[in-house]
């Protein structure tokens, strides 16, 4: 079971050889609906394997691509390890089967590239970063809507008392701890949420957090994720004093993190940054209506796709839970379109994501209801 990230995206989006299997399917974690899960992918390995032999392919070719697929079936490790959604594909040089925390509805496409279409939420940039601080413990977590994991701090001291114990920086802060002469060195306090509570001065938490940061601003290079803070509110406005990063948000998670689990942090942190995400789209919407009758904007798939094709596609919003079948002639431009899907035909709102992605503009999935012009895509185009 592999891990979705960006570049396995684009290596899914490239050209394979011969028919390609895309098969999407919700999963249950845990329960009884569990047992549901193989027998909901042998229902879908039989659909593809009658659409395969349909398609003039001869039997023992679809049971050598199928191959790979049917040994999951009688995985039972695999299966205790799900999560929302399957999604998997196949190819006569590929096979990737991934879990995923997306909700799928059950879909099978066999063309001659993988369809991506539930995947397209994916590809927006929704990293974000959460610094848990608190008395005994500083962690740093990288995030998406969909997962959360720990980031190393090699080289930071992960507390206050951790920091203490560095020679340099240690007898800075000891020599502000109001310990009395011949009493030996005073523990520091670090803790208690509001006024009167005991707590170490503020220029040592300073000094200390200007050292956190200090590590952070290497760590964070080049990065423009937005950074969450999780603490006790008395932390917040001296660690602002001591940030460099730009991206840092003015809300955070209040309270201690040390009570909270990695995805109860995840989830806090996702309904502050979710607004920052969704900006995002909202301002490709606004900008698509500036655009329209410049010649820069259009919700008509036949101009879209071509664009999109030849790199002139700067954002695309795409409706999630529509295909819209046909075939577009790289040679000539030219786009046909069907109502229902017939051999040969793909997803032209997939294609037309895909390629925007790949030629390096920026892919947004909303709702129907969203998109400019009740259509189905909606694109601003660079030239």
């Amino acid at each position: 079971m592999n891990t979705l990230f960006s570049d396995e995206l684009k290596i899914l989006m490239q050209k394979q050889e011969g028919v390609c299997v895309s098969i999407f399917m919700p999963t249950h974690r845990a329960g009884a609906e569990t047992r549901q899960n193989p027998i909901r992918l042998r229902n879908l390995l039989r659909e593809a394997e009658d659409r395969l032999l349909e398609s003039d392919m001869r039997a023992e070719e679809v049971k050598e691509l199928l191959v790979p697929a049917q040994g999951v079936l009688g995985n039972s490790l695999f299966w205790r390890c799900q999560s929302d959604g399957l999604a998997m594909f196949i190819s006569s040089k590929m096979f990737r089967c991934y879990c995923l925390p997306l909700g799928f509805k059950e879909l099978l496409v066999a063309t001659d590239r993988f369809h991506l279409k539930p995947l397209l939420s994916m590809l927006n940039d929704n990293r974000f970063y959460i610094l848990a601080l608190s008395q005994n413990q500083v962690r740093l977590l990288e995030g998406s809507q969909q997962s959360i994991n720990e980031v190393g701090l090699e080289g930071i001291p992960g507390s206050l008392a951790e920091a203490l114990q560095n020679d340099v920086f240690g007898k800075q802060i000891r020599s502000h701890t109001g310990a009395s002469p011949g009493s030996g060195d005073r523990s520091t306090m670090f803790h208690g949420q509001g006024a009167g509570a005991d707590v170490p001065k503020k220029d040592n938490i300073l000094r200390y957090f200007y050292l956190l940061d200090k590590g952070l601003s290497e760590l964070l290079r080049n990065k423009q994720a937005p950074l969450v803070l999780a603490g006790v509110d008395y932390l917040f406005p001296i660690y602002r004093e001591a940030n460099s990063y730009p991206y840092l948000l003015d809300e955070g998670v209040s309270g201690s993190p040390e009570g909270l689990s990695v995805d109860e942090l995840h989830k806090e942190a996702w309904t502050i940054v979710r607004p920052c995400f969704q900006k995002a789209g909202q301002d490709a919407v606004a900008l698509y209506r500036q655009s329209v009758g410049t010649g820069l904007a259009s919700s008509d798939v036949k101009e879209i796709v071509p664009a999109a094709c030849h790199g002139r596609v700067g954002s695309l919003l795409v409706a999630l839970g529509f295909q819209q079948w046909g075939v577009f002639d790289y040679d000539t431009d030219e786009v046909i379109l069907r109502r229902e899907a017939e051999p040969g035909d793909e997803d032209l709102l997939d294609l037309a994501a895909i390629q925007t992605f790949l030629n390096g503009g920026a892919v947004y999935v909303v709702s129907p209801e969203d998109i400019p012009d009740s259509g189905q895509m909606a694109a601003v185009f660079r030239y």
